[in-house]
């Protein structure tokens, strides 16, 4: 990533003043938003709702006006299932969960918490709702998984996942966010609610083994025969999120021989690398975030790490170090269409549309389909469940894929997936992911891409969103030819909620973050990186006065 790095990137944490877990977890209480003051409402973005509890964004009220309004959208929608319900390691989201739990109760709403309070990664979550709901048509279970993803520690996160699984649509996510406004307006006194003490002794609340159902399976989705026969050195940083205690018991149920690197769980996040702007993010697509790993990288044939909620990967080949999100994506869907006889002959690939044009060249010589949607995971679930797409993927290092025979696995992001999945690709082909992108450049030609992200208010955001193609007066795109512009998908039509200018030699997409405070650049060239500074720097002087006013 390029654009705006901080002088602090790729130092320890320790290197800035941490979070106060204390102040942060009293402030969820004590803070009330005002619903008159747009940065303090519930706002579903691309990944349900996100905050922190200092900036009156994320509190007890938003999560109990929340909880309510899915208590009401289950009764309207028929759907009386248990409600599945996990959490991450963040500060935040077991305050939340006990809100959360409250609700649910008061509402007689039969839930199912992970045994022995274990932490639960979004696609243990998803693989629970999809096996209960497997073969039924009643009693339909659906889930909450309480995460800003790899946000910083001071935020919160509350996403809903209806019955198919994955993400909730706009539809959904629009008509709970609007109760949940109206709720906290009026105060909270529509909101059903009882003591925590009497929530979890409700007999409507009940344990589930996320973590073993989830492990137990694994052989559906990757060949570990093929692992352990190769007798690989593989590593995992679990980068102290919900899967650290996921990792042993894989290692252990399919033996295979497996380096935890750690297994610290610290709501400060203290043991982390700042970020490319000098904050603390559990991403683990990016390098200065992942210098504990990368320090590693001559010990193994390949590791690997996902983020705090578990539903993003990241990959660090020996060959190359930490491979870019979208070069993994592309060596991924090569390698399982060639390998996974048991899906349709007709799986299409699901890329989003800031996704690397490597993915088209790899799908054209595939001789398969590439479904291009708008940036969120939401677009590839009903294709995931009935296996008309056999892979999803996005840029950001998020991506999910069928079972070996073609059933659904995980309607949302599985970031556990992709990690295993590039040991079974290292043993099976002898080469490591980054030797098989390298592959992919000598035969199909290489693309240079990268992406700049800036601070963005949400008044500039929303300026963004609303940015037309008759708004872009070019002709050319870096000295190239501009061929379209688009402000919606190809793959459904949908809009993207932003542009993208496509050229002979390269396109840039622009459009505002969906969980955070900034905008997103990204950029590919067809030449060379220097001509990608251009494309950059071109559509980032575009977007600036855009969001100008």
């Amino acid at each position: 990533m390029s654009g705006g790095a901080s002088p602090l990137a790729g130092l320890p944490a320790t290197s800035v003043p941490l979070v106060d877990v204390d102040r942060l977890v009293a402030a969820y209480y004590e803070e009330r938003p005002d619903p008159a003051i747009p940065a303090q409402r519930v706002a579903f973005g691309t990944s349900g709702h996100r905050g922190s509890s200092f900036a009156a964004s994320f509190n007890e009220a938003h999560v109990l006006a929340i909880s309510q309004a899915i208590c009401e959208h289950r009764a309207a929608a028929g759907i009386d299932g248990p409600l599945f319900l996990g959490i991450d390691t963040h500060a935040l989201s077991k305050p939340a969960m006990d809100s959360a739990l409250e609700v649910l109760a008061a509402n007689g709403v039969e839930v199912r918490i992970a045994a022995g309070g274990e932490y639960t990664p979004t696609p243990a979550l998803s693989h629970a709702i999809l096996g209960w709901n497997r073969g039924r048509t009643s009693g339909l279970a659906d889930g909450i998984v309480v995460t800003p993803s790899h946000n910083p520690p001071e935020d919160g996160g509350f996403k809903y996942n209806p019955p198919n699984g994955g993400p909730a649509d706009t539809v959904v996510t629009g008509a709970i966010q609007q109760r949940a406004n109206a709720l906290i307006a009026d105060g909270l006194r529509e909101v059903r609610r009882v003591p925590l003490a009497r929530a979890l002794a409700a007999p409507t609340t009940q344990e589930h083994d996320f973590l073993g159902a989830y492990v137990e399976e694994l052989g559906a989705l990757v060949d570990f025969e093929a692992i352990r026969a190769a007798d690989l050195r593989l590593a995992v940083d679990p980068l102290g999120g919900a899967g650290v205690h996921y990792w042993p018991r894989i290692a252990e149920r399919w033996r295979i021989t497996l380096d935890v690197v750690s297994e610290q769980v610290d709501p400060t996040f203290a043991f982390m690398s700042l970020d490319w702007d000098g904050r603390v993010r559990m991403d683990p697509s990016s390098a200065p975030a992942m210098q504990r790993l990368l320090a590693l990288r001559e010990r193994y044939d390949v590791a690997f790490a996902c983020d705090t909620d578990h539903d993003r990967h990241g990959i660090v080949a020996r060959s190359v170090g930490l491979m870019p999100a979208n070069h993994y994506l592309a060596v991924m869907i090569d390698y399982l269409f060639r390998t996974r006889d048991g899906w349709r002959a007709d799986a299409a690939i699901g890329k989003t549309i800031v996704s690397s044009a490597m993915i088209d060249r790899v799908g054209a010589r595939l001789g398969r389909r590439v479904y291009e949607v708008p940036v969120g995971f939401k677009w590839f679930v009903d294709g995931l469940c009935d296996g008309s797409l056999g892979f999803g993927g996005e840029e950001s290092a998020g991506a999910s894929f069928l079972r070996r025979d073609g059933g659904a696995w995980s309607t949302d992001k599985d970031g556990l997936a992709p990690a295993l999945l590039s040991a079974e690709i290292t043993a099976r082909g002898g080469r490591d992911p980054g030797e098989c992108y390298a592959r992919f450049e000598q035969e199909l030609g290489a693309v240079h891409t990268d992406r700049v992200d800036a601070p963005a208010t949400k008044e500039q955001k929303a300026r963004l969103a609303k940015l037309a193609p008759a708004q872009v007066g070019a002709d050319t795109l870096a000295g190239s030819r501009i061929v379209g512009v688009l402000d919606r998908a190809p793959g459904n039509d949908a809009p993207i909620g932003g542009i993208k200018v496509v050229a002979e030699d390269g396109w840039f997409a622009a459009r505002p973050s969906g969980t955070e405070d900034i905008y997103k650049i990204y950029g590919e060239s067809r030449r060379s990186r220097e001509h990608l500074g251009e494309i950059l720097a071109e559509a980032q002087r575009l977007v600036d006065h855009t969001i100008a006013g």
